[in-house]
């Protein structure tokens, strides 16, 4: 099997669904997405026309941003999707008020 210039790519986490029909291809690749943090990189091979449609639309539909696809040779196809959602952000203490106390009572 070759390589695409995807598989080049910084990514977290790869799945290779090429050997997997519809509904499998969106249901592994999906809970491939579900085990990722925020923002992290999936790379995933398929192969066929079908997850080859579907599988980019599912993940757009459900927000998560299609970085890429490439061909890999031998008929299989790379796709690069980061997750949904940002990085949680580190936590903040809560502001002071001017009277020095941590504010009003809860």
């Amino acid at each position: 099997m070759g390589e695409s210039v995807l598989s080049q790519q910084p990514h977290d986490h790869e799945l290779d669904i090429t050997r997997d029909v519809c509904p499998m291809t969106f249901v592994r690749t999906r809970l491939a997405l579900d085990r990722l943090a925020p923002g992290q990189v999936l790379l995933v091979r398929l192969r066929g026309e079908e997850p080859l449609r579907n599988v980019p639309r599912t993940a757009g539909e459900q927000g998560h941003a299609v970085l890429g696809l490439a061909p890999a040779g031998d008929g299989i196809m790379e796709l690069l999707i980061r997750k949904a959602g940002a990085p949680a952000a580190p936590a903040h203490p809560r502001p002071r008020d001017s009277s020095g106390g941590a504010g009003p009572p809860g």
